[in-house]
């Protein structure tokens, strides 16, 4: 037990100082101090080589500087907190929406604000509501809960009412199907939102039971595969858009489920979510050769089309890490707790960059840096800084468990030599 201790300890000490480096990257770099928002094409130094904005990444960065500043003490900053309100917040408020009042976000925006691009899908809109939500609970101004709820309104009419207003036509040759990342991320702002408010919780209550059962019919193929993508009915499709997996997006929607599952109370659920949602991806898309996770796959064994598929990227490695910690904190399963040290010693040897802080984001196979850059379109501050807050609050946690065990130990009187001979 105490050799466990040590071991977790010092995972602790090394996330928790790679997550004070980077924050102060972001802190250091990203501040637009004219415009407002965030740069996030950074490179390596952290010097801005455009400066677009990105709205999924302006929400993601406002939300975590706010959950940091509410859930770990050293975080609890001014310059935290202001830059998530006047920096980020208001540059959200003031230009996400492509047209208020209606509710449709940019995916893209100029520096002062303009709209650029607008995705035909939900995200952008989900991580306003997750900054929004946030920005709530760390300020208690209710007009930034009230962007919250109504933006999630919007999202959950275009998901399962209504999806014309998102702008995607139907074509008659398209296949009806489902993304597995449209109620994954439905599912983690259920949690969001009902976090610290019973009342929407319980009204969240049945979308929370939709999205996760949405989920769980990616399992395919007699539960030997998760697929990214099923038929509205929950049946394989045909072609490469049906073999299609994505072993960091299932590991970080067994992560979503675990939380699910907690709320819920189902040990049932929760076995079955460690074995297909952690184990088997991880087994498929774990490199026999080289190490990390794949990009993508296929799930009969055929190349890929995509032309990174073989490249390891940051963000799977953090889902990893954050989804092995969490069913080991839950199940007790040691299996669990030595893949995360697994994929952590991979993670922190390959992509952490000891010169200028941060994490690279893309290295190829071999597991070299392909590309020097620290944010870009869809790398900001948010997959590393998260993975590393959630696993430091993680180990603290386990840490703590292991504390009263420890000092019982350490009471019990040594056995008695000569009652030990007679048994």
């Amino acid at each position: 037990m105490e050799k466990e201790r040590e071991t977790l300890q010092s995972w602790k000490e090394r996330v928790g100082h790679e997550l004070d480096v980077v924050v102060a990257f972001w802190l250091e770099h990203s501040h637009d101090q004219e415009h407002g928002g965030f740069f996030t094409c950074l490179g390596r130094d952290g010097q801005v080589y455009d400066d677009l904005k990105y709205v999924w990444l302006q929400g993601r960065q406002v939300w975590m500087y706010c959950r940091l500043y509410r859930k770990l003490e050293r975080f609890r900053r001014p310059e935290l907190l202001n830059a998530a309100k006047a920096a980020g917040g208001e540059f959200l408020l003031r230009y996400a929406r492509v047209a208020p009042p209606a509710k449709k976000c940019a995916f893209v925006l100029t520096r002062d604000g303009r709209p650029v691009k607008v995705q035909r899908t939900i995200f952008s809109e989900c991580f306003y509501t997750m900054a929004m939500n946030e920005l709530w609970r760390v300020t208690g101004d209710a007009q930034y809960q009230s962007e919250a709820v109504e933006m999630m309104d919007q999202i959950v009419h275009w998901v399962r009412e209504d999806p014309s207003g998102l702008g995607r036509p139907q074509l008659p040759g398209a296949p009806a199907s489902e993304s597995m990342a449209v109620p994954m991320v439905l599912l983690s702002l259920v949690e969001q939102l009902g976090e610290a408010d019973e009342e929407l919780a319980g009204s969240y209550a049945e979308l929370g039971d939709w999205c996760a059962g949405r989920i769980l019919r990616h399992v395919q193929r007699g539960g030997q595969a998760v697929l990214e993508n099923v038929s509205e009915d929950g049946e394989e499709l045909s072609g490469c858009l049906g073999r299609h997996q994505n072993p960091g997006h299932a590991l970080e929607a067994g992560w979503f489920l675990l939380r699910h599952t907690i709320r819920r109370g189902d040990p049932k659920l929760r076995a079955h979510v460690i074995d297909k949602f952690l184990l088997l991806p991880f087994r498929s898309g774990w490199d026999p050769d080289h190490g990390g996770l794949f990009y993508f796959q296929d799930a009969d064994g055929l190349c890929p089309t995509q032309l990174e598929w073989a490249m390891k990227l940051w963000w799977p490695h953090s889902e990893a890490m954050i989804a092995f910690l969490m069913g080991y904190s839950e199940s007790g399963d040691s299996a669990l707790l030595k893949i995360f040290y697994q994929v952590a010693e991979y993670t922190f040897r390959r992509f952490r960059d000891p010169e200028y802080g941060e994490w690279f984001g893309y290295l190829n196979r071999e597991g070299k840096v392909a590309l020097t850059i620290k944010g870009g379109p869809f790398k900001g501050c948010f997959h590393v800084p998260r993975c590393l807050a959630m696993c430091e609050e993680m180990l603290s946690d386990l840490l703590s468990r292991l504390a009263p065990a420890a000092a019982l130990s350490a009471r019990s009187p040594p056995a008695d030599p000569a009652r030990r001979g007679a048994e």
